[in-house]
This record gives structure tokens, sequence and C-alpha cells, in this order.
């Protein structure tokens, strides 16, 4: 299994780019706080490489900027390439599936969803307005059919209360 979790703050604004075939793509850094402080009591800091591809990669070019606290979910990748002298370079990085706002509307720029809301499919408007009035739970529902089969003798014989009351 290969799969990263990860919250912390953007080190830069991100910055979309478009690949020859006009596939959006976005390398990011995500600043993450270690749990401990180091023997000076100061917290420090890993930088992770990131990138983000479709329509991730437009959700961070139009929501997020630097310093905004984000989750990521991903996996781990490790590639080599040659540089322009001929050098074999080797990155690794975390190639984004899935992004959440972590900002409050009084940290960001206005925009936060609520953990229920998927960010890709929100427009600015109704980010703010989900954050502010959280949806109602949902009723609870029983099927009609539930309750006739319920009549049964058979139902007195379960080892727990079915219809939870």
């Amino acid at each position: 299994m290969n799969k990263v979790i990860l919250v912390g703050r953007l080190t830069k604004d991100p910055e979309v780019k478009q690949t020859p075939s006009n596939i959006p793509v976005c390398s990011f850094t995500i600043a993450c706080d270690r749990r401990f402080k180091n023997q000076n009591g100061e917290r420090q800091s890993d930088f992770i490489n990131c990138v983000a591809w479709r329509q991730q990669a437009t959700l961070l070019g139009n929501y997020f900027h630097k310093g905004s606290r984000i989750a990521v979910v991903g996996s781990l990748q490790s590639r080599s390439y040659d540089d322009q002298n001929g050098q074999k370079r080797y990155v690794t990085e975390v190639v984004i599936d899935e992004i959440e706002f972590i900002d409050t509307k009084s940290d960001s720029n206005g925009y936060a969803a609520a953990p229920s809301q998927a960010p890709a499919q929100m427009a600015p408007s109704t980010a703010t307005t989900v954050a502010q009035t959280p949806p109602p739970p949902p009723a609870q529902q029983i099927d009609p059919g539930f309750e006739a089969s319920m009549d049964s003798d058979d139902s007195s014989q379960l080892p727990f209360d079915v219809l939870g009351f």
C-alpha cells in the first residue's frame, strides 16, 4: 500500500502550468511541522514536494495561496531524469489524489469547505455559504417494507433492538 496523508502550509503561491497536451499540472511544496521541538525549543518543519494534475491542479491555482493550510492525500512516487548537463537527477514527490481546505473563513480569503463537500465542485460563493450554514442532519428513515417484516414472530429472536427505540 502506498498512501500519504499530509497537513501543512503551502510555501509559495501555486502556479498551474499546462503540459504539451494541455493537461493542467501544479508542482508545490507543503511545510509540515514535526511533532517534537528541537534542543532550542523550536519546532522544525519538513518540506514535502507534491504534484497535482488536472482538476486538483486547477483547484490549487484558483483557491490556495502561500501560507494556506491544506490537507492532501496521495501516493509517494520516485522518478529520475537527466538534467541539461546530462547528470541523472532523482525526484521523490507526493502525487495528489485528494485536496481538502483547512483554513477557516477568517484565515483565508473567505473560502472554506465543509468536510462533506468536495472542494473541486465548489464555487467561492457556495464555499462561504456551506461553511456558515452546516447542512441539517439527515432524517432517520425506515424502509416501509422493513416494518411489515418485523410483524412476524422471528423478529423477537433478534439479539438487539432493530429500530433503535
